[in-house]
């Protein structure tokens, strides 16, 4: 079924070719919002079982999105993860420990893993109408690796704030995102020049887009140079810590 899918998809479009002659689609598909907007307003099993077919078609052109991610991204960096399809969260939501017992999620997402323990940062994106954006960072540094980062900062905030302040960095994603203490972590002096940095329990960034943009043809592009922007602080980063706790994986 997938192969036919995309043979006939690429005997309707011949624009979107990559190297190689294997065919990807380069865009999010408006169908593929239209079906998240249908699913939003009908969260639920009788629903979504009469529209499995929909749901497989639509799934299929997002794991085709994120085969193209991952090559643009092994391009400039080491990936563990395997194909699109691997990145792929599933869609159904774990209502166990929830309030909100909607069985579905309502946007596409996935991440790739970085390869090797040398290698320190994860990949995130999520398409969802009026709330699609691409991430990457630590979302859960373990203690120890949170402290390290904090003794760094502390040491020298210097080339942490060159990047940050960059002219390419702001222009992707403004400032670094995340949740932050209220107050000086322990340990650390309160009037310390950093402290905006040292506060930080999370290192997220974030870029995110309007509909048209998502679902325009140069979106592959973009979301591609996007990942590639984290690279300086991904590479900071891997000089700090010992492990990849979480990551954007989660």
């Amino acid at each position: 079924m997938r192969a036919a899918f995309f043979k006939a998809a690429a005997e309707k479009d011949d624009d979107d070719q990559v190297p190689g002659g294997t065919f990807v689609f380069m865009a999010i598909q408006v169908s593929s919002f239209e079906f998240l907007r249908k699913l939003k307003k009908n969260n639920n099993r009788e629903w979504f079982n009469s529209h499995k077919a929909e749901y497989q078609k639509e799934l299929l052109l997002m794991e085709a999105f994120a085969d193209g991610l991952l090559q643009n991204l092994n391009a400039h960096d080491m990936i563990e993860t395997p194909s699109g399809k691997k990145s792929l969260f599933r869609i159904y939501r774990d209502t166990r420990f929830s309030s909100d017992k909607s069985p579905y999620k309502t946007h596409w997402s996935g991440s790739f893993k970085r390869a090797t323990k040398y290698r320190i940062g994860g990949y995130y994106f999520q398409v969802e109408p009026g709330n699609t954006f691409i991430a990457g960072g630590f979302w859960g540094p373990v203690p120890e690796d949170l402290r390290r980062i904090r003794v760094d900062i502390a040491f020298d905030a210097a080339p942490l704030r060159k990047i940050l302040k960059s002219k390419s960095f702001v222009s992707l994603f403004g400032t670094l995102q995340g949740e932050q203490l209220k107050k000086a972590p322990q340990g650390f002096d309160a009037n310390h020049e950093a402290i905006d940095l040292l506060r930080h329990k999370q290192f997220l960034l974030i870029r995110r887009f309007p509909d048209k943009e998502v679902v325009s043809k140069d979106f592959l592009r973009v979301a591609s140079l996007t990942f590639k922007g984290m690279r300086p602080f991904f590479d900071y980063m891997s000089e700090v810590l010992v492990a990849d706790s979480n990551g954007m994986e989660t």
